[in-house]
């Protein structure tokens, strides 16, 4: 009985000393990630580089790209909100440290919050090995002050009376967007002037102006270093209601296109588009759909017919106009935006998209060309140095 006892009191010691080694190798066998290293860029470039045909900044994309894992690629399409009315900076460097995001939208603060914050992201970014940020506001002339409170006041756009105010205003706004850290002007509004929600914010109360005084805007942004954005594609002036609760549609002819190409033609670097469906119309029916999520109005007419080169960013995706369609991240996308704005849930957007990435070559190219665009974008703004 007591060898017995003996036996079984020794298989069990054998049995816990197994188990602890196995625990123990297990736990040495986890390694953390190993932060990459970006290859050094030796050259510097500027917003009017993007455009062009420049073989070094082709070169010095595709080894910046070749440093990414799949998980950083589907980040730099995804770009939620900093502020009161988006993520706490809090929730921002949680994403950072997961590495979902490729840059953020300084959504309603003060101009003082938002330069700590931007530090503070550009020393996480810099820890994980992320490439740097593209950082957004909508400062258009009519919201810059409400948007970022702390910064001088600028007349807002409707009230503009000549192209030297329009400059004017483009100067003290593209100033202190340089001195808190934003490269991205989600601005002007280029609508026509009859929607309340939108009209009163761009160029158009003399229609005459719309084209004129919206390139002198995007030309003084540019030339400062700030990427300046075309909105709302394809127009956002002629409907009725507000695509921040419900989608719009645009019944027949698309009216406001051609304020675009004279826009493009001028080196125009970024395009959102609208939570905007198309109606009545057989060639550019989106078939229910948000622009945002159509095809044929993103690749087909924005890139092909329009010779668009630049970004295109979508308008926030959580606006009533887009939180209905079932999986609208990933059909967003393969439309051919290159930046999801605001996606009601980064976490979830970015798992959808990396899924199918792997498992779909056709789309995998959409995303290697889009994040190949932010990439470029970044190299250009001097986001990544």
């Amino acid at each position: 009985m007591k060898h017995w006892i003996t036996i079984c009191a020794c298989s069990v010691f054998l049995l816990q000393a197994c188990g602890q080694n196995t625990e123990t190798k297990t736990e040495s066998q986890k390694e953390e990630r190993k932060v990459p290293q970006l290859p050094e860029i030796k050259r510097a470039y500027t917003l009017s580089d993007y455009l062009s045909e420049n073989t070094d900044l082709n070169k010095d994309v595709d080894a910046l790209f070749k440093t990414l894992d799949d998980t950083a690629v589907v980040a730099q399409l995804i770009m939620p909100a900093a502020g009161r009315l988006g993520n706490t900076p809090q929730s921002i460097k949680a994403l950072i440290g997961k590495r979902v995001i490729g840059g953020v939208l300084m959504l309603n603060g003060t101009k003082t919050e938002f330069t700590s914050w931007i530090s503070e992201f550009n020393e996480l970014n810099t820890q994980n090995g992320n490439p740097g940020f593209l950082y957004s506001a909508d400062a258009e002339p009519t919201l810059f002050n409400r948007k970022i409170s702390g910064t001088p006041i600028v007349k807002k756009a409707n009230e503009i009376t000549s192209i030297a105010e329009v400059n004017q205003c483009a100067d003290t706004i593209a100033a202190n967007l340089k001195a808190i850290g934003i490269n991205y002007n989600f601005a002007p509004v280029v609508d026509l002037s009859k929607n309340g929600t939108v009209g009163y914010r761009g160029f158009a109360k003399t229609e005459a102006n719309n084209i004129p005084w919206s390139n002198a805007f995007i030309a003084r942004m540019q030339e400062q270093g700030i990427i300046a954005t075309a909105k709302h594609f394809p127009g956002h002036g002629l409907v009725s209601g507000d695509t921040h609760k419900s989608l719009q549609a645009i019944d027949g002819e698309l009216k406001e296109v051609s304020t675009y190409p004279e826009l493009i033609k001028k080196g125009l670097l970024s395009i959102m588009i609208g939570h905007l469906a198309v109606v009545n119309n057989p060639k550019y029916n989106t078939n229910g759909l948000p622009a945002t999520c159509s095809k044929v109005i993103v690749t087909d007419l924005l890139r092909k017919e329009l010779g668009f080169k630049g970004l295109i960013v979508t308008d926030a995706m959580n606006m009533g106009g887009v939180t209905a369609v079932k999986d609208n991240s990933v059909k967003a996308i393969e439309a051919g935006v290159d930046i999801l704005l605001m996606p009601l849930d980064c976490m979830k957007s970015h798992a959808e998209i990396l899924t199918k990435y792997r498992s779909d070559a056709d789309f995998k190219a959409i995303v290697d060309t889009a994040a190949k665009r932010v990439l470029r974008m970044k190299l250009c703004a001097g986001a990544i140095k």
